[in-house]
């Protein structure tokens, strides 16, 4: 069994690329849910949703997340009316948020939902929220204090970022299946796909039983750099970086994780880095990362899942204490 760490475009297109290379039913992906919020009286998950169309092959191909063919009536009757139309919620992606809505509100948690809709869609993958409880990204700013999707959308990431808070994390418990899936026995290994660091992994490790729960894994944890010639390949990350104080570089995401992974993949841009990245004792694979298309995806997800389990003979990990 695989477990992926996702959140974001790069974070579903990595979670794709391997459902297509291990067998059906044995991969795990825990999502963040911190970017979460409640729009128009619904409840949207935007990561989740992301990841949840990437695996059933609906996603927009252009865009990364929404839906392919989406229509957008509901909207443009909003906009007619005075409704807010920032956050852009399609005639075809509405029944997500609303079917979402109404089964929470009827007891379901989170992840129950998830499980019906990925069930419905045929998705063999077993795609959890990292908690069933409400985390939220606080975003500070020059702007002062924004809720995540206020900066995110509405304000189109020009604030300058000065800290990021995750609201709610410390009390959170994490999704029980995926502690579960962290603790099996059949775990191989555990993939940090290229999501935004500060803002889509950051939040997972957060929750405490989750941040635990990975530091004491006893299969190797290999990291997809984000960063590709000094330049996120979408979104904020290189952005949010910089503003952070960190060096916008494969080197700077190595520097972030170093002590979290044990290795990490890079891109052939890259390849200049791979010996300083060595240096601060971890592992590299230089490969081709671009997630252009399906093979993309595929090939990526391949050389990932061959770079995890050369690491297995090398396994520092084994000395530490078990999850219990």
């Amino acid at each position: 069994m695989i477990v992926v760490l996702a959140g974001g475009v790069g974070g579903a297109r990595l979670a794709r690329g391997i459902q297509r290379v291990i067998p059906a039913g044995e991969l795990t992906v825990i999502v963040n849910t911190a970017d979460d919020f409640e729009h128009l009286g619904l409840a949207v998950s935007p990561d989740l949703d992301t990841v949840m169309y990437t695996l059933a092959g609906l996603e927009n191909p252009s865009q990364g997340w929404g839906l392919a063919g989406e229509t957008w009536s509901f909207m443009a009757a909003m906009d007619k009316i005075g409704g807010e139309t920032w956050f852009r919620l399609g005639d075809r992606d509405l029944a997500t948020h609303v079917e979402r809505t109404r089964r929470l509100a009827a007891g379901s948690t989170l992840a129950d939902v998830t499980a019906r809709f990925c069930a419905a869609l045929n998705i063999s993958a077993h795609l959890l929220p990292m908690t069933n409880d409400r985390v939220r990204t606080l975003v500070h700013s020059d702007d002062g204090i924004l809720a995540f999707q206020d900066y995110f959308v509405r304000l189109q990431c020009e604030p300058r970022i000065r800290s990021l808070d995750f609201e709610g994390a410390v009390s959170a418990s994490a999704c029980p299946a995926a502690l579960a899936a962290l603790r099996a026995p059949s775990l191989e290994a555990i993939v940090l796909a290229p999501s935004n660091p500060f803002v889509s992994v950051a939040p997972i490790f957060a929750v405490a039983e989750l941040g635990i729960g990975i530091t004491r894994r006893t299969v190797p944890l290999v990291a997809v750099c984000p960063i590709i010639g000094g330049k996120a390949v979408k979104g904020p990350a290189a952005k949010m970086m910089a503003e952070l104080g960190h060096e916008v570089s494969a080197l700077g995401i190595a520097r972030h994780y170093r002590g979290i992974i044990d290795g990490l993949v890079i891109d052939n841009t890259d390849g200049d880095a791979a010996q300083p990245i060595r240096e601060l004792g971890m592992a590299v694979h230089v490969t081709d990362t671009i997630m252009s298309d399906d093979e993309g995806r595929r090939r990526l997800a391949a050389a990932t899942l061959g770079f995890a389990r050369t690491l297995r003979s090398n396994a520092p990990w084994r000395d530490r204490p078990p999850v219990v």
